[in-house]
């Protein structure tokens, strides 16, 4: 399984379609409010989201949305990237409901080689995240730094930290 991409390997204009998709529970909305310490209550309580808000539910808190897409586009886009350097924009486009099952995508913008260093590069992407019914929920576009390939050879190739399975002697 490929896990991110060297800077050679990005095309400007390709999209990549990042899978599996993630239904979006209750616990999970909660669970993500509590570990930051949004304690707003339309994530939180539903009798205040049913009477009192447009919605008549609980809203997903969309730093989750925006967290679970980028997780989601690592494996595609920054799973060996040196650095995140920037988000550049990040608009909540419409609600996300407990199961709700957010799906994501990531287009390449442009590229520019690094204008310190040799051996990695700048990409600028979009990621865009949409539920089941195609809605779009979520946009954000940010600059990746990531290795060239020889980078990634100077430094012990694809998995330099994994060790290798000792043979034990019977």
């Amino acid at each position: 399984m490929q896990f991110g991409r060297t800077y050679e390997e990005f095309e400007v204009g390709a999209v990549y379609k990042h899978w599996p998709g993630k239904t979006v529970t209750e616990y999970d909305d909660h669970l993500f409010c509590l570990l930051t310490m949004n304690h707003h209550p339309l994530h939180m309580d539903a009798n205040y989201a049913e009477n009192t808000t447009d919605f008549g539910k609980n809203v997903v808190v969309g730093n989750y949305i925006y967290s679970l897409l980028l997780g989601m586009s690592v494996p595609d886009v920054s799973g060996k990237a040196i650095a995140n350097l920037e988000i550049e924009s990040l608009r909540h486009v419409a609600p996300t409901f407990h199961g709700d099952t957010i799906y994501g995508e990531t287009t390449v913008l442009d590229k520019t080689p690094s204008k310190s260093k040799n051996d990695r590069g700048i990409v600028h992407v979009e990621t865009k995240g949409y539920k089941q019914d195609g809605t779009l929920v979520c946009v954000f576009r940010r600059k990746v730094m990531v290795p060239t390939e020889t980078y990634i050879k100077e430094r012990g190739g694809e998995q330099p930290g994994r060790p290798e399975l000792k043979t034990q002697e019977k």
